[in-house]
C-alpha cells in the first residue's frame, strides 16, 4: 500500500540550495493566498489573532528553509481542516436541518440506559451524578490527546515516510469531511446541552466545557473553558469525530510502529471514548457513529480512492512537493 522514500529523493531533496526560494511568482502567490485568507476570515466569522498567527507561522516556515518548506506543504492539509472547521461557524447547521434533541436522548436511554434506584438514566447521566477526582483528571488527559496525538504521530511519519505521512493526512482530512456532512445532515445535540437547556431548541447556544470543568477546576487551569469558548457549533455532536481520529491513527500505525506504541494507541482511543461519555461530550450512539465513520472512511479510501489513477497522480505531484 505505502512505498518508503528512496535515499537518491532524499539526497536530492538535501542537495537543493536557496536559489528560488524567494522568486516572484512563488511571493505573489505566498501573499496573495495569505491576504485573501485573512479577508474572508474576516468577513465570514470575523477577524481573530488566530487566524494572523497561522499566516505568519505558515510565511516563516515556507520561506525559512526548503526542509521547513517541505514540512508546512505537508501539513497544509492540517491547516485545510482547521480551516474549514473555524468557517463552519458562519454556516450554523441548525439552519439546514432540525436538531435532534429529545429523539436522540431518548433512543440513547433505550439503547445504553442504566438503571438507578429503579429510574433508567444515560451512562451520561450516571456519571454525572459518579464522578470522582481521579477519574476527571484521567479522562481530562485522555481528551486532551485528540489533536496533539494526530499531530505528533502525522510529524512523525513525515521524518520517516513521507508517503504514509499523505496518506494518513488525506484520511484525516477526509473523515473531518465526511464528519461535517453528517452534521449538516442530522444536526445534533450534546448530552450536556439537555442537562442544561432541556429539550428545548435553543440557536447560538455558546460551547461548553462540561465535565471537563472539573479537570480545570482539579487543576486550577482554563484549558477546556478556553478551547470550548471558540465552539465552531454546539449542534455538532453527531458522529464524535473525537472518537474517529484515534482510530485513524491506530489503524496507520500498525504498518510504522512497535507493538508498544500500537497498545498505547489502542489505550489512548478507549480513553477517548470513555472520556467523551464521562464528561457529558457525546452520546455513546454519537461515539459509534464517530467510530463508524472512521472505519469506513479508512475502508473507502484504501480499496476505492488510493485506486483511483487521478488521486495516484494527486498523491504523487505532493510527494514530489514535501521531499
Amino acid at each position: 500500500m505505502i512505498q518508503r522514500d528512496s535515499p537518491a529523493s532524499i539526497k536530492s531533496a538535501k542537495s537543493m540550495t536557496t536559489k528560488g526560494r524567494f522568486d516572484i511568482r512563488t511571493l505573489l502567490f505566498t501573499t496573495t493566498i495569505s491576504i485573501a485568507y485573512l479577508l474572508l476570515s474576516a468577513w465570514l466569522v470575523g477577524f481573530k489573532t488566530d487566524q494572523l498567527w497561522l499566516v505568519v507561522i505558515f510565511n516563516a516556515c515556507y520561506y525559512f528553509s526548503w526542509h521547513t518548506r517541505h514540512l508546512i506543504t505537508g501539513f497544509s492539509i492540517f491547516i485545510v481542516y482547521w480551516i474549514l472547521f473555524d468557517y463552519m461557524k458562519a454556516f450554523p447547521n441548525y439552519l439546514y436541518n432540525t436538531v435532534h434533541i429529545k429523539d436522540l436522548y431518548d433512543a440513547e436511554k433505550s439503547l445504553f440506559g442504566v438503571v438507578v434506584n429503579g429510574v433508567k438514566v444515560t451512562p451520561n447521566e450516571y456519571w454525572l451524578s459518579h464522578s470522582q477526582s481521579w477519574i476527571d483528571i484521567t479522562s481530562g488527559i485522555f481528551y486532551l490527546c485528540w489533536v496533539p496525538v494526530p499531530l505528533a504521530f502525522a510529524a512523525y511519519l513525515f521524518y520517516n515516510d513521507r508517503q504514509a505521512f499523505i496518506h494518513f493526512s488525506a484520511t484525516f482530512l477526509l473523515v473531518n469531511l465526511v464528519g461535517f456532512v453528517v452534521y449538516y445532515i442530522y444536526p445534533a445535540a450534546p448530552p450536556w446541552y439537555v442537562q442544561l437547556h432541556g429539550f428545548d431548541f435553543i440557536a447560538h447556544t455558546a460551547g461548553n466545557p462540561a465535565g471537563l470543568t472539573r479537570f480545570d477546576q482539579h487543576l486550577q487551569v482554563n484549558i477546556f473553558t478556553a478551547l470550548y469558548s471558540k465552539s465552531s457549533n454546539v449542534f455538532a455532536a453527531m458522529p464524535s469525530l473525537h472518537s474517529a481520529y484515534p482510530l485513524v491513527v491506530l489503524y496507520y500505525s500498525r504498518y510504522h510502529v512497535k507493538k508498544g506504541f500500537q497498545a498505547l494507541f489502542a489505550l489512548i482511543a478507549v480513553g477517548i471514548w470513555f472520556s467523551a461519555i464521562y464528561n457529558s461530550h457525546h452520546y455513546v450512539l454519537d461515539v459509534v457513529a464517530g467510530i463508524a465513520c472512521a472505519a469506513i472512511t479508512i475502508i473507502f479510501y484504501k480499496y476505492v480512492l488510493i485506486r483511483s489513477a487521478i488521486y495516484k497522480r494527486m498523491v504523487a505531484g505532493l510527494y514530489k512537493m514535501i521531499i
